[in-house]
C-alpha cells in the first residue's frame, strides 16, 4: 500500500527532480558536446587544442573526456530532452544518497534535504560537475556506512540500531550477489576512482574525503585509545559470513583506510592523460585568472537571493550543535569545517558543503526532536486503510502530472533559451554571409561557436581557461574592456571580425574607430567588421 510516509518520500524526490530539470544554459556545455562528438567520430582523445586559432596546438588535458562522450551519446540518442532528463536524474540520485545518510526520515530529514538542494541549485545543469557531485555523494555514503564515524542508524525509521542489522537498500542490484556484510562497499571506491578520474578532475574530492576519514579515525585512536579498542569499525568485506559479524578495532580500520587511500591514489594514472591528472585539479585552484575573472570561482555574494539557502544551511548546521548534546565526531568536524571554508571561498564548492552538512544537520535536528519526545509523533505508523491508500495514490498521480507538465515545459523551452542566451541569430548571419575571417568573440560564447562553427572556423577564446592560461586571458580582457592599447590584442592575431554582447565595453572605442564598422546587431549580439 502507498502509505503517507512513502507518499511523502516520493513527493520529496519528485520535487528535487523537477527543480533540477532546467534548460541548458552553461556556456561550456557546447564545447563539451562537440568534444564528445569528436572523440566518438575520430576514436581519438585530443591532447592539444583543436578549437582556437590563438592557442592552436597548445597542451590540453581533456580530463572530462568520458563525460563528454556520455553527453554526446545522450544527445545523439534523443537530443536535448535526454540530456535534461538524465542529468536531472543524476542530481536526484546524488541527493538520494544524501537522504540515505540522514536521520529522521521522512519528515525532518526531508526538510533538511530540500534546503540542501536549494543551496546547490545555482550550480545545477547539464554539466560534468554534476557527475562529480553524484560520485562525491556515493563516496560519503560508502564511507559513512563502512566506518563508524558516527553512530549507525536505521535508514527506514531514522533511529539508532546495531550495525550488524544494518542494510543498504540504496545499493539495490549492485550488492545482490555481494558478500552480506556492511563494508563491502569500501572496496568499490577503487574502481569508482578509476571511473571518476576519466569523467572529471573532481576525482580528487574522493581521495580528499577518504583522507579526511582516515585522519578522523586517527584522531579518535589518539584521543581515546581505550575506547577505540572497544569500538567496532570495519568489516573488510573479505571474511566469511560468521567472521563478518566480528568487529575490528579502530587501529585495523586505519590500516584498511590506509590501503584504500594508497590504492585510490595509485590508480589515478589509469586515464588517457596519465600521471598529469595528479596535478591537474590543483593547477586550476592556483590559476589567478580563473579565481579573479570567472564568476563561479568567486565567493558567494550573500546580497543575492540565490545564495540565501546556502546561508541558512551554513548557519543552521553550526547552530544546531547548540541544540543537542550530540558530540561532533572528528571526521564530521574536519569535513564540515574544510568544506565550509571551500564554499565560502568559491561558490562552485557550495554543493560539496551541502551534501556533507545535510546529514549532520539532520542528525542534530532529529536528536533535538527525540529529546523532547516529538519523535513519537513522526514515528507513528498507523495502519493505512484502503481509502487512505487510494487518496494517497490520487495525490501522487496529480503531483506526478504537474511534474511531467513542468519538465515538458522546460524541454520545450530549450530552443528559445538557446536563442535568448547565445548568439544564435548572429551566428546564422555569419554563416549566411560566409564571413570566415579570424573572429574575436566574447568569452562565454566560445563554446557555442565551437558547436556551431567547428571545424569550418576556430574561436578566439572559450571556457577552457586552463588551455589559454592566465597571461592570455588577461590580454583578452584588456581588449574586451577597451583598456590601453586595446587594438594590439586584435592586431596580434589579425582579427577581422568581432562578436560581443551589446553591452561589451569594447563597443565604445570600436564605435569611434574608423577602421571598424558595425554590420550586425540584435538584442543579444553585435558584430563589427574591419574595413579592408
Amino acid at each position: 500500500m502507498l502509505t503517507t510516509r512513502r507518499l511523502f518520500t516520493a513527493i520529496l524526490f519528485l520535487a528535487v527532480f523537477v527543480m533540477s530539470a532546467r534548460e541548458i544554459q552553461d556556456p561550456d556545455f557546447w564545447w563539451h558536446l562537440r568534444t564528445g562528438q569528436f572523440i566518438l567520430e575520430t576514436q581519438t582523445i585530443p591532447h592539444s587544442d583543436i578549437y582556437s586559432f590563438t592557442r592552436a596546438g597548445a597542451p590540453w588535458i581533456a580530463h572530462e573526456w568520458l563525460s563528454e562522450v556520455f553527453i554526446y551519446a545522450l544527445y545523439r540518442l534523443a537530443g536535448f530532452p535526454a540530456l535534461i532528463l538524465i542529468f536531472s536524474a543524476i542530481i536526484t540520485l546524488a541527493f538520494a544518497f544524501v537522504y540515505a545518510r540522514c536521520e529522521g526520515k521522512p519528515y525532518s530529514a526531508a526538510f533538511v534535504l530540500l534546503f540542501a538542494a536549494l543551496a546547490t541549485a545555482p550550480t545545477w545543469g547539464v554539466r560534468p560537475q554534476m557527475i562529480s557531485l553524484l560520485l562525491t555523494s556515493v563516496f560519503l555514503f560508502v564511507l559513512d556506512t563502512s566506518v563508524i564515524a558516527s553512530e549507525p542508524f536505521d535508514f527506514a525509521q531514522g533511529k539508532l540500531r546495531e550495525r550488524s542489522n544494518l542494510h543498504f537498500p540504496t545499493w539495490g542490484l549492485l550488492l545482490r550477489f555481494a558478500p552480506r556484510n556492511d563494508a563491502f562497499g569500501i572496496w568499490l571506491l577503487v574502481p569508482l576512482t578509476v571511473l571518476w578520474v576519466n569523467l572529471h578532475s573532481g576525482y580528487a574530492l574522493g581521495i580528499v574525503v577518504i583522507a579526511v576519514y582516515w585522519f578522523g579515525e586517527l584522531v579518535r585512536v589518539i584521543a581515546s585509545p581505550e575506547r577505540a579498542k572497544q569500538s567496532p569499525n570495519f568489516n573488510l568485506g573479505i571474511a566469511s559470513s560468521q567472521e563478518s559479524l566480528l568487529a575490528m578495532t579502530n587501529t585495523s580500520s586505519l590500516v584498511t583506510l590506509s590501503i584504500i587511500l594508497f590504492v585510490t591514489i595509485a590508480v589515478v594514472p589509469l586515464n588517457p592523460n596519465g600521471a598529469m591528472m595528479y596535478t591537474y585539479p590543483f593547477d586550476t585552484l592556483t590559476s589567478r585568472a580563473m579565481q579573479t575573472y570567472i564568476q563561479e570561482w568567486f565567493s558567494p555574494d550573500f546580497h543575492l537571493n540565490e545564495f540565501q539557502p546556502f546561508a541558512f544551511l551554513l548557519l543552521a548546521t553550526f547552530a544546531s550543535f547548540a541544540l543537542t548534546r550530540r558530540r561532533v565526531t572528528p571526521t564530521d568536524l574536519f569535513l564540515l569545517a574544510g568544506f565550509a571554508y571551500a564554499a565560502l571561498r568559491s561558490a562552485r564548492n557550495i554543493p560539496l558543503f551541502a551534501i556533507i552538512a545535510a546529514p549532520i544537520l539532520a542528525a542534530n535536528v532529529w536528536e533535538w526532536i527525540t529529546t523532547r519526545g516529538w519523535n513519537k509523533v513522526f514515528a507513528s505508523r498507523a495502519e493505512t486503510s484502503r481509502l487512505l491508500a487510494a487518496i494517497n495514490w490520487l495525490i501522487l498521480i496529480l503531483i506526478l502530472g504537474v511534474s511531467v507538465a513542468r519538465v515538458f515545459a522546460v524541454i520545450s523551452n530549450q530552443t528559445l533559451v538557446e536563442r535568448a542566451k547565445f548568439p544564435a541569430a548572429a551566428v546564422d548571419f555569419i554563416a549566411q554571409n560566409k564571413l570566415s575571417a579570424p573572429l574575436y568573440n566574447a568569452y562565454g560564447w566560445g563554446g557555442y561557436l565551437i558547436w556551431r562553427r567547428y571545424p569550418d572556423a576556430r574561436v578566439f577564446i572559450d571556457g577552457r581557461a586552463d588551455v589559454y592560461g592566465d597571461k592570455f586571458i588577461e590580454e583578452f580582457l584588456r581588449t574586451y574592456r577597451g583598456e590601453g592599447d586595446w587594438r594590439a590584442g586584435l592586431d596580434k592575431y589579425d582579427v577581422k571580425l568581432i562578436l560581443v554582447e551589446p553591452d561589451a565595453p569594447l563597443l565604445t572605442p570600436l564605435a569611434l574607430d574608423a577602421q571598424w564598422k558595425k554590420i550586425y546587431a540584435d538584442e543579444n549580439a553585435v558584430i563589427y567588421q574591419k574595413n579592408k
